[in-house]
């Protein structure tokens, strides 16, 4: 079978206007009949939400530090089954990543062979920003940029300028978008606002696509995509941790959005039922679940609703005391604990079935990658079990009260952290969203 043709979004650094256009070029080409798939480098779960809205596919995740190879490999294939073009979205800047650079979109730009077209937000500079696009262009040997786009343009003059600039270095301008003050997407202290909050994200889009389609050569821009390089690995690979039982109840709705679609769908061809429940509708998870998964999201912004939704805590409560495993990550462990403090000062007792005690009221921003040991067997692994992951919230803690950690911790360097997460009896959780496993067993 042949590799579905991809390209990937890139930019010189973050806000630079590349998530805009990306989700411009999905929804364009959707409506044009092409069939389109997308994917995001590194560890995100807002954006490939949008990507899914635009495309109307769910988006892969990409990540070169915390997937295993097999992994990264599955996924990109996956993206593009049934799909004619793939389009991937960057993280950050183009060469970002860990501390070495490791798992930066160049990375996954040269492990996958699919061409770097860089969005280049031009607003205040017009000349220099060929010094940017030469740059970037010969900064890493074996990497070069197939095209470049100007973002927020502020006329023809200004393009006409900018193009003159760029005409000897031998990179292609494929467009130069002007400065539309309607295609800003509002955000908060997680990223964008999740595309099912979005007030109008359908008017959005269709502006957007029609933006793309007037001010960018599009059809020059999808000639440039190239077949993926990666090998099609086993089709027994399973990415990701284990699910936690056979039947599985999963929290779904704008509070707990933060599971990557791709884990699911691996616990599911791994023989797991998935059952939803929605948490703000006060659903209790399903009786016939023999365990219960908590993802990330944003339980803050709802916490006097969750601590008033009886049947949710109760349901929890329910699973633990009947031995079945209780998992939750980030947001999810937040429910698990104690309390929670709101921005606002005022404190709402969560599940109580962890020690964890949190604050939302004086943030503080806890960011990067993690490497984790399993210390004690739990839903999702035995003792000894190695994982990589990403922590990314501004909850203070106020106390944690754990007897036993879940995880022994480094960051993306090897640096010891101290331990995270906790587990008790059946019930486990941590900040730290796991991304895949990287050796299975005891160490």
């Amino acid at each position: 079978m042949t590799a579905t043709r991809g390209l990937i979004l890139a930019a010189p650094a973050s806000a630079g206007g590349k998530t805009t256009l990306t989700l411009a070029l999905l929804r364009h080409l959707r409506d044009a009949g092409v069939g389109v798939a997308s994917c995001k480098s590194g560890p995100d779960y807002i954006d490939p939400a949008f990507h899914a809205a635009a495309g109307g596919r769910p988006c892969r995740n990409l990540d070169g530090w915390a997937m295993r190879p097999e992994t990264l490999a599955a996924l990109a294939w996956t993206a593009g089954d049934d799909a004619e073009l793939v389009i991937a979205e960057g993280v950050m800047g183009l060469f970002d990543g860990t501390a070495g650079g490791a798992g930066s979109t160049a990375d996954l730009a040269q492990s996958t062979g699919w061409p770097v077209v860089l969005v280049v937000d031009v607003k205040g500079q017009a000349t220099s920003a060929a010094a940017t696009v030469h740059g970037f262009n010969s900064f890493r040997p074996g990497l070069t940029l197939a095209g470049v786009i100007f973002n927020r343009v502020g006329g023809d003059k200004h393009e006409r300028m900018l193009r003159q600039a760029c005409a000897p270095l031998g990179v292609p301008v494929l467009g130069a978008v002007r400065r539309h003050a309607d295609l800003a997407l509002p955000d908060r202290h997680l990223g964008l606002v999740q595309a099912a909050e979005h007030p109008d994200l359908e008017a959005f889009l269709a502006r957007a696509a029609a933006i793309i389609a007037r001010e960018v050569d599009v059809p020059a821009l999808t000639a440039l995509a190239r077949p993926l390089a990666l090998p099609r690995p086993d089709t027994r690979h399973r990415p990701g941790p284990p699910p936690p039982g056979q039947r599985v109840a999963v929290a779904r709705d704008v509070a707990f959005a933060f599971g990557y679609p791709w884990l699911l769908e691996s616990w599911q061809a791994s023989g797991a039922d998935i059952l939803p429940f929605s948490p703000l509708a006060d659903e209790a998870p399903a009786a016939a679940a023999d365990s219960v998964y908590l993802p990330g999201g944003y339980p803050e912004l709802h916490a006097g609703r969750l601590a008033g939704s009886a049947r949710f805590l109760d349901g929890l409560r329910a699973a633990a005391g009947a031995g079945k495993p209780v998992f939750g990550e980030c947001g999810g462990y937040m429910v698990l604990g104690q309390g929670m403090v709101d921005a606002e000062g005022a404190r709402h007792a969560m599940a109580g079935l962890l020690g964890l005690e949190c604050s939302f009221a004086h943030r503080r921003l806890h960011l990067g990658y993690r490497q984790v040991q399993m210390a004690a067997d739990g839903p999702l692994g035995r003792a000894g079990t190695r994982c990589r992951g990403h922590e990314f919230h501004f909850a203070t803690i106020l106390g944690a009260n754990a007897a036993q950690p879940l995880f022994f911790c480094q960051d993306a360097e090897g640096t010891g952290l101290p331990p995270a997460g906790e587990i008790r009896g059946p019930v486990a959780g941590s900040f730290i969203h796991l991304i895949d496993r990287h050796l299975i067993g005891r160490a």
